[in-house]
């Protein structure tokens, strides 16, 4: 069956990069020019997905605004002759059919899933996270969604990390298949050093069956009462096994300040308008280091 909805999880406090989001949503940290959020949209639309919901929580209308029509500000520019302006801004209500559902308290990835069952109905779905950015010439979820579609199994995006990563994300029991599609027949959130699987984890991307909220619906709460998305994929691969894709593209973690200050600079290195004065901005600064 062909994947038709995304659902982006964007509630999340992004307590990692306080002071920064007291007041503004992570996923509204700019790079360059836009907002992380809008990279991501960006990413579904071009896989040929238009119809969205983005999980969001109190305080975040920012979001819901960025991607709303602002007629004024477009007749300003349209006046005013500003064109190039003008068409950056007018495409992006353009660029999905975007819903918004609140995750009414901090309970987990899993009942942020769980708030989507009505928007996704009795069809597969893929879930982003709006926190990770992925950006390459292959969108990534068209990668995962092209493997469900061919196996018809539950798929995650994954890429092998440094153990020490590996321990706050995910391990994957992986088999290889084909090219970088890989079988996934089990997983463990945050394991010790010990309990590892395999390098590879999950970043950012995965393609659920419906399948999936019968689970969720019985997953016992975890640690502070949440109840995590990689719990119930675990089941998911344990009883009817999942695919894995070793994606392409470059991931950024914009939760995390290295991540932001790393999009930023190789983003803006490719960016037509500032490329290259940023690139000999970057070359003096680098000489005094």
């Amino acid at each position: 069956m062909k994947v038709r909805k995304a659902v982006i999880l964007a509630a999340g406090m992004g307590t990692r990069v306080l002071p920064a989001t007291k007041a503004m949503p992570k996923e509204m940290l700019t790079i360059v020019d836009k907002p992380a959020i809008q990279y991501i949209v960006e990413e579904v639309s071009k896989a040929g997905i238009k119809d969205i919901l983005i999980v969001i929580s109190r305080g975040k209308n920012v979001v819901e605004d960025h991607f709303d029509r602002s007629p004024e500000l477009e007749r300003a520019l349209h006046n005013s002759g500003k064109t190039e302006f003008y068409e950056e801004v007018a495409k992006i209500p353009k660029l999905a059919r975007i819903q918004y559902i609140r995750q009414q308290e901090m309970k987990g990835t899993g009942d942020a899933v769980m708030s989507a069952r009505s928007f996704v109905g009795d069809e597969p779905f893929v879930v982003l996270y709006g926190d990770d950015v992925i950006i390459g010439e292959d969108p990534a979820t068209a990668q995962v969604c092209r493997a469900y579609e061919e196996y018809g199994k539950g798929t995650v995006a994954m890429k092998e990390v440094p153990t020490e990563l590996v321990t706050k994300y995910s391990s994957l029991k992986v088999q290889l298949q084909k090219d970088n599609i890989y079988s996934v027949t089990d997983m463990i959130e945050k394991p010790d050093p010990d309990e590892m699987f395999s390098n590879f984890s999950i970043l950012g991307r995965c393609v659920l069956p419906p399948e999936i909220f019968g689970i969720l619906e019985t997953l016992p709460a975890g640690a502070g009462g949440e109840y995590q998305l990689t719990d119930a994929m675990k089941i998911l691969s344990r009883s009817e096994g999942m695919m894995g894709v070793d994606f392409t593209g470059t991931r950024y973690d914009m939760g995390n300040k290295l991540g932001i200050l790393k999009a930023i600079v190789e983003v803006g290195l490719e960016h037509p308008e500032v490329k290259d004065g940023f690139r000999d901005y970057l070359k003096k600064i680098c000489n005094g280091l």
